[in-house]
């Protein structure tokens, strides 16, 4: 009796611990790659399946893409695990690493070999607005594009150069203000649904091929300075290998014919190699648009502004020295190169 009852207790367990095994098994079969939203996923998916099915034939698993309606979505993924690499904008990539256990592993390359790409302001080809002056100037009579909170281009490169460099805040400055992925705010724009919007240079020739006739409605009237190119990210706690095998096949992919036809699409003629350094200038620039708010901020008292602007100067200063090192490593690399 005491037998079977054991077995009765036990098979059961043992059952239920097969399963979870398969489970852990099956999961670690399958990789799981976060796309941040800069159109519809329906308009992604497609571009991106061949690369996809390149690297599930290079890695030997399963690679299940992670399309969400915005950069939070991917960022929360990757801090649950729920996702086991990304690719991101300097910004999204910024939380990731801070936020979600993320590290930057490599870097795309645009199809010119360009190091990186340019946050634009636009407006409908016959908009009066010429100028960011004209913009500011009636920014209460306008309705405003802002990009996702989470996006380098749409949100925090404009929100200094154009809004916290001149004393503005965007979200009370405008009639009204809209926070939408790129492909939305350039349509918006094109069909006079805002009067003004972020995009970027890389949305503007996506845009230019899948629909020329909206790309023919839009006008620039303000352009950044370089964004470094969009990195990608793994689970800092992925396992040693899958890192070596992700390493190996971003690193070379684009050597051939055949693989440079299918990163046409997707913008990209190759990957280089980076790290977390690749967020320097981001940083900087997210710690000079807070020294900005703070800076005007009445809220605060002489004491508690002078304290935070101490305190952010002395980062931003950190930041500084690291990133002359940053700068004179590589100057030296390549002069030993040459």
């Amino acid at each position: 009796m005491a037998f079977a009852s054991f077995r009765r207790l036990t098979l059961p367990l043992i059952a239920g611990l097969g399963l979870a095994v398969g489970a852990q098994l099956a999961a670690a079969d399958t990789l799981k790659f976060g796309i941040i939203s800069t159109e519809s996923s329906q308009n992604q998916r497609p571009l991106w399946q061949p690369f996809l099915d390149d690297m599930s034939q290079s890695l030997g698993m399963e690679v299940e893409p992670f399309f969400a309606t915005d950069y939070s979505a991917v960022i929360q993924a990757m801090r649950f695990d729920q996702i086991d690499l990304a690719w991101y904008g300097n910004k999204s990539a910024m939380e990731a690493v801070d936020r979600a256990g993320g590290e930057i592993f490599a870097q795309t390359i645009p199809e010119g070999g360009q190091p990186g790409y340019w946050s634009l302001m636009i407006v409908n080809q016959d908009s009066d607005l010429q100028s960011i002056d004209d913009v500011l100037a009636n920014a209460s009579d306008l309705v405003f594009g802002n990009g996702d909170p989470n996006s380098t281009s749409g949100y925090l490169v404009p929100g200094y150069y154009v809004f916290a460099k001149n004393g503005i805040d965007a979200s009370t400055a405008f009639k009204r203000t809209l926070n939408s992925s790129h492909e939305t705010n350039a349509l918006s724009v094109a069909n006079h649904q805002v009067d003004v919007a972020t995009f970027n240079t890389e949305g503007m020739e996506r845009l230019e091929i899948t629909a020329p006739e909206k790309a023919e409605q839009l006008r620039a009237i303000w352009k950044s300075p370089l964004i470094p190119s969009d990195p990608l990210v793994w689970r800092t706690n992925l396992a040693e290998e899958t890192k070596t095998n992700l390493r190996d096949f971003f690193l070379t992919y684009g050597d051939s014919a055949d693989e440079q036809a299918i990163l046409e699409p997707l913008q990209w003629a190759r990957f280089d190699a980076s790290d977390n350094d690749q967020l320097l200038p981001i940083r900087q620039l997210a710690l000079f648009k807070q020294r900005a708010e703070v800076a005007k901020n009445d809220g605060l008292s002489d004491a508690d502004r002078k304290a935070q602007l101490t305190e952010l100067d002395a980062k931003i200063d950190v930041l500084d020295q690291r990133l002359q090192e940053v700068q004179a490593a590589e100057a030296g690399t390549d002069a030993t190169a040459g």
